[in-house]
């Protein structure tokens, strides 16, 4: 008998997120629903209760960066949603979603167009002060004109990143990134791939029933 198809909800911080939340409930067997993209923390933080509440009633995913927030992953979960809805899964991503994709040294180190020993002599993606300034980084060193020019901030420049930042970002989430070669060197990726496989599984088991 073919398992039901379970769709599933949910809310992240930007764009690159939505896109790797997608991936994740694809992966684990799901449907992905709405998926709410807040544009910053504060944002999806303050919209976390209605979400919760809806919860009662379906699955729903929430991702929430870490940053350089001092407690650890454990202690802000129970301090931003300390009575979760029984379909809930607030997951943090530790630092943010950069260091999930560079948990995927291959991957990334194709897209960027340099050495993967550049990306696996940080160590543990998770424990990268900031991912996304180091892809930047990267990107900086990148054989490809393009890329250096799309994910690097022109001189003179406020912003972070280049101007294709995002859009290569979600292609390569899209098309490259192995969210389960990622999870080997990455905790947070990992924890968050089994809650939400876990989710996706009762709950076909109870529509089966």
């Amino acid at each position: 008998m073919d398992r039901p198809l379970i769709l599933v909800s949910g809310a992240v911080e930007g764009s690159i997120d939505e896109t790797v939340l997608i991936r994740l409930i694809e992966l684990a067997g799901g449907s992905p629903g709405t998926i709410h993209v807040m544009g910053g923390k504060s944002i999806l933080l303050a919209h976390l209760p209605g979400f919760n509440n809806a919860a009662r009633r379906s699955p729903w995913v929430v991702l929430v960066d870490l940053d350089n927030e001092d407690e650890c992953a454990p202690k802000k979960l129970r301090d931003w949603l300390p009575h979760p809805s029984p379909h809930m899964r607030l997951r943090i991503v530790k630092r943010e979603i950069e260091s999930w994709l560079l948990a995927d040294a291959s991957g990334m180190a194709a897209i960027l167009g340099v050495a993967v020993t550049l990306i696996l002599r940080d160590g543990n993606p998770d424990e990268i002060a900031d991912p996304k300034a180091r892809i930047v980084h990267l990107a900086g060193r990148s054989r490809s004109r393009s890329i250096r020019e799309s994910l690097v901030p022109r001189a003179g420049s406020r912003r972070q990143v280049g101007p294709g930042y995002d859009a290569t970002m979600i292609r390569f989430v899209q098309e490259t990134w192995n969210p389960r070669s990622a999870a080997e060197r990455s905790d947070s990726l990992k924890r968050c791939m089994d809650r939400i496989h876990a989710l996706v599984t009762n709950l076909q088991v109870l529509d089966v029933l």
